[in-house]
C-alpha cells in the first residue's frame, strides 16, 4: 500500500517545462513562397519532346502555366506542345534557345517572366547522349557533351535563382541526371560523366541557395521510351552485331527489376512531386526513376 502511495505521488508530480526546439539551433527563416491562389510558373527546358514534353504537360496539369524551351530546331514541337499546354487551360509560352549558352540561358528566363509572371520553378531537362567508346572520344564530343548537360543545366540553374533571388521568393530548381550518374554504362562513358556532374552541381546548388529558400534537386531516369534512348539504342545494337531494338529489350528484360521499359509520364509524376509543396523540405538529392536497376 506504501508502494502503491508513494508511486501515485510521483506521477501526480509536475515535470518542468521542457523547451519546444534546441537552444543551439538556426533560428527558423522565413521566404515567401505563392500564394495557394496565385498561378505557379515553371520553364522546363528539352520540353518540346521525351521526358520534357511529359514533364511540361504533367506540370500544367499540376496547375503550373508553363514556358516550353528547346533549340530552334525544335521549333514546330514547341508550338504543339504549347498548344497541348493550352488545350489543358492553363497559359503557355514557347521559347527557342540553346540552354549551353549563359546569355540565352538568360534570355529564356527573362522571356518566360515577361510572358507568364514571377519563376516559380525551373526544370532543367535538355541534353544530349553519344554512345562511342572512351577511346574513340574526341575534344569536341567531350566538350559539346559538358556543355549541354552540365554547363546548361548550371546556366538555367543560375539564371533561375538569380530571377528567383530578384524576386524575393522561394522557388525550386530540378536538374536532369540519370541512373548513369550512380553506376555508368560502358560506351556511354563521357555522357555518365556529365550526369555524376550534374548531381554534385545540384548538391552544391542546394547548398548555397539554402538561405533564400530555394531548393535543388535531380531526377534520375532509367531506359526509357524515347527518341534519345532509340539513339542509344541503336549505336549499343551496333557495338553488339544487334538489331535495332535488340538492345532496349534485352536491358529491359535483364535489368528491370518490374520488368519493363519505363515511359515519360513514370519520369513525369517524379518531377511533378518534385516541384510541388509536398517535397518543399527536400533538397539536394537525386531521385531514381527506374523500376528497380539501380537500389540505394
Amino acid at each position: 500500500m506504501l508502494l502503491s502511495r508513494q508511486l501515485a505521488s510521483r506521477l501526480n508530480t509536475r515535470l518542468p517545462a521542457l523547451p519546444l526546439a534546441c537552444p543551439h539551433a538556426t533560428p527558423h527563416r522565413r521566404f515567401s513562397a505563392p500564394a495557394p491562389s496565385k498561378p505557379r510558373t515553371a520553364i522546363v527546358t528539352g520540353g518540346a519532346r521525351g521526358i520534357g514534353r511529359a514533364i511540361a504537360l504533367g506540370l500544367a496539369r499540376d496547375g503550373y502555366d508553363i514556358t516550353v524551351n528547346d533549340v530552334s530546331s525544335a521549333q514546330p514541337l514547341i508550338d504543339e506542345t504549347v498548344a497541348a499546354i493550352r488545350a489543358l487551360g492553363r497559359r503557355a509560352h514557347g521559347h527557342a534557345a540553346d540552354v549551353s549558352s549563359p546569355d540565352l540561358a538568360a534570355g529564356l528566363v527573362e522571356s518566360a517572366v515577361s510572358a507568364l509572371g514571377p519563376l516559380d520553378t525551373m526544370v532543367a531537362n535538355a541534353g544530349i547522349a553519344q554512345v562511342k567508346p572512351l577511346l574513340e572520344v574526341t575534344p569536341e564530343d567531350f566538350e559539346r557533351m559538358f556543355a549541354v548537360n552540365v554547363a546548361g543545366v548550371h546556366y538555367c540553374y543560375q539564371a533561375a535563382a538569380r530571377q528567383l533571388i530578384a524576386q524575393g521568393t522561394a522557388g525550386k530548381l530540378i536538374g536532369a541526371a540519370s541512373i548513369v550518374a550512380f553506376k555508368p554504362f560502358a560506351l556511354l562513358g563521357h555522357y555518365s560523366a556529365s550526369k555524376w556532374a550534374v548531381r554534385g552541381l545540384t548538391q552544391a546548388y542546394a547548398m548555397e541557395l539554402a538561405e533564400h529558400g530555394i531548393t535543388a534537386n535531380a531526377y534520375a531516369p532509367g531506359i526509357v521510351d524515347t527518341p534519345m534512348w532509340e539513339l542509344i539504342d541503336e549505336g549499343l545494337a551496333k557495338k553488339a552485331g544487334k538489331a535495332k531494338g535488340d538492345m532496349i529489350t534485352k536491358y529491359s528484360r535483364e535489368l528491370i527489376a518490374l520488368g519493363r521499359t519505363s515511359v515519360p509520364e513514370d519520369v513525369a509524376k517524379l518531377v511533378g512531386f518534385l516541384a510541388s509543396p509536398a517535397a518543399g523540405y527536400i533538397t539536394g538529392q537525386t531521385y531514381i526513376v527506374d523500376g528497380g536497376i539501380i537500389f540505394t
